[in-house]
């Protein structure tokens, strides 16, 4: 099969067979490797029976289920995908590159530091972040104040991804099984390969769960297809932009619970003490590994990174030093191929910046113009706001870490992940600060775009937001108590 005839089958449909459902091609991949991709579009009444047959699964599969069964299941097929000979690996690595457009090597490097979140023991400490005694999501425990409380997970969860980022939908598609849910997704038309494979896996690993999922697609604006799947859900999980956003939510009953997660920045802070010979070029290798990794792409990639001065290495010999270490990450993790819109954009952006260099002696822009990165650097500390991504980023000198939260504040609604450099001493006062002006996540630079497991989401809990706690109450217990055979 050539490069030009290549098609993939996208979804998981339990329960319809191929030719009873209509499929829409979508084109994707570059010129030099095209790859068509058929999208199953349903019908609203294909639509509902699959949600209701997904429903009944989970309930009946699922929902009686110890958790830890489910996570040494989901440990199993993690497995299968860190195997590079496994051959739902392999097709992983042949479509995703193809589908994304990035690099091969980035694609391989990234799938397998992603995939090593949802180990058993990663999956294990993700389950203790949200409850102290993962029990709860098996039975009644007991609570300290008297009585007991256990948590349910809905019976159809419904996520909505998006394609920014290669294998995104494993995030939830995991939290949803790890509650017990039926899962309804729907996969992004500019990535819809993982989840598909994910859900095929699955299936192939633990038979009996082949009926607990489904995978399906509609075009954006199809609001009879979309009403016909939140019409089944209990919750629905969203990733977007915020105005796609917002008009989901704007169509939702107001007793749908609705988990949105929109547009976020993110930013970088070295500190003095990360300004030694030796550690200013440390951190600026791994400053540059956060803008390679699926170019900035992700909501945890940085856009802007403050360097304090006072150190040995000045804030533009740093910011120097990060251009010639994303110079050095071309030659293996070549950038992808941009539209023209991107490309528009990062010109924009750059002549922007030349025409400040000539305005102010303290701003400059690093690279050549051809160049598949830019660096930009002030002497003056900037607020933070969004870049053109795609390798693009403004570095900028501070006095001290401590003026970096009022520059950053403003965009309190939009804050996510801060990479830091610092010490031990500074590492919590950092933390503190940043926290404080809206940061939600906060970790060393080279980690941005690898959130550990379990870490809170947008400042939010990756489980507990997905179930329902029912209490029964110490009033019901000495209630019952009385009541008991052996009070005869």
């Amino acid at each position: 099969m050539t490069a030009a005839d290549t098609v993939f089958k996208a979804g998981y449909l339990p329960g319809l067979e191929a030719s009873d459902v209509a499929w829409e091609r979508l084109s994707l991949g570059s010129p030099n490797a095209p790859i068509n991709v058929d999208v199953p579009r349903l019908t609203p009444d294909q639509m509902q029976a699959l949600a209701q047959r997904v429903k009944r699964a989970s309930r009946e599969q699922l929902k009686s289920l110890p958790v830890q069964r489910i996570v040494q299941t989901i440990d199993t097929a993690i497995a299968r995908l860190l195997d590079k000979q496994d051959h739902y690996r392999q097709l992983l690595q042949k479509l995703l590159p193809r589908v994304s457009g990035f690099a091969d090597d980035t694609v391989q490097l990234g799938l397998t530091a992603f995939l090593k979140t949802f180990r058993q023991r990663e999956l294990d400490r993700f389950l203790t972040e949200d409850f102290a005694n993962p029990r709860i999501l098996d039975a009644f425990v007991p609570r300290p104040g008297g009585g007991w409380t256990q948590a349910i997970g809905p019976e159809l969860l419904l996520h909505v991804w998006a394609g920014n980022v290669p294998a995104l939908p494993l995030w939830s598609f995991v939290s949803g099984l790890l509650v017990k849910a039926g899962t309804l997704g729907k996969i992004s038309s500019s990535e819809p390969v993982f989840a598909s494979v994910w859900a095929r896996l699955l299936a192939e690993v633990e038979p009996r769960w082949a009926d607990c999922f489904a995978v399906v697609w509609w075009p954006g604006g199809d609001e009879a297809l979309e009403r016909s799947a939140v019409a089944e859900a209990d919750v629905v999980l969203a990733y977007g932009g915020n105005t796609a956003l917002q008009a989901l939510q704007s169509r939702l009953p107001v007793t749908k619970r609705f988990l949105p997660h929109g547009h976020k920045v993110s930013f970088g802070l070295v500190t003095q003490a990360a300004l030694t010979v030796r550690q200013s070029q440390i951190s600026a290798r791994q400053a540059a590994l956060d803008m390679t990794r699926f170019d900035q792409q992700g909501c945890y990639s940085p856009q802007l990174f403050y360097v304090e001065r006072g150190g040995l290495t000045s804030p533009r010999e740093w910011a120097q030093q990060l251009a010639g270490e994303l110079a050095a990450l071309v030659p293996r993790f070549a950038r992808r191929r941009l539209s023209l819109e991107e490309t528009a954009s990062m010109s924009a952006w750059r002549q922007a910046q030349e025409f400040e260099s000539l305005k102010q002696s303290g701003h400059t822009v690093l690279g050549h113009a051809d160049a598949p990165f830019a660096v930009a650097f002030s002497e003056q500390p900037l607020p933070l706001q969004p870049g053109p991504l795609n390798r693009s980023v403004m570095v900028c000198g501070v006095d001290d870490w401590t003026d970096v939260p009022a520059l950053v504040e403003p965009l309190r609604d939009y804050l996510q992940t801060a990479g830091v450099a610092t010490s031990p001493e500074d590492l919590l006062p950092v933390a503190q600060a940043l926290g404080s002006a809206g940061v939600t996540r906060i970790c060393a630079l080279g980690a941005m775009t690898l959130p550990q497991a379990g870490w809170h989401h947008d400042g939010r809990f990756s489980l507990l937001d997905l179930v329902r706690m029912v209490d029964v109450e110490a009033s019901a217990e000495a209630a019952a108590e009385p009541l008991s055979r052996y009070e005869d």
